[in-house]
């Protein structure tokens, strides 16, 4: 797979994560750990999807 392949990936992934995580900091409250646990699957599906 050629960098700018794996570039695109890692904004596809990039901008989930940022509103994802947004959206999830202010539905539970403040709260870091749902945070943290939506970026771990989302980096795990990403590093899964890279991997191939």
């Amino acid at each position: 797979m050629d960098i700018s392949r794996k570039m695109g990936i890692m904004v596809f992934s990039g901008v989930p994560a940022i509103i994802g995580g947004g959206i999830l900091y202010a539905v539970f409250g403040g709260s870091f750990v749902p945070v943290i646990v939506y970026l771990m699957i989302l980096l795990l599906f990403a590093g899964a999807f890279l991997s191939k």
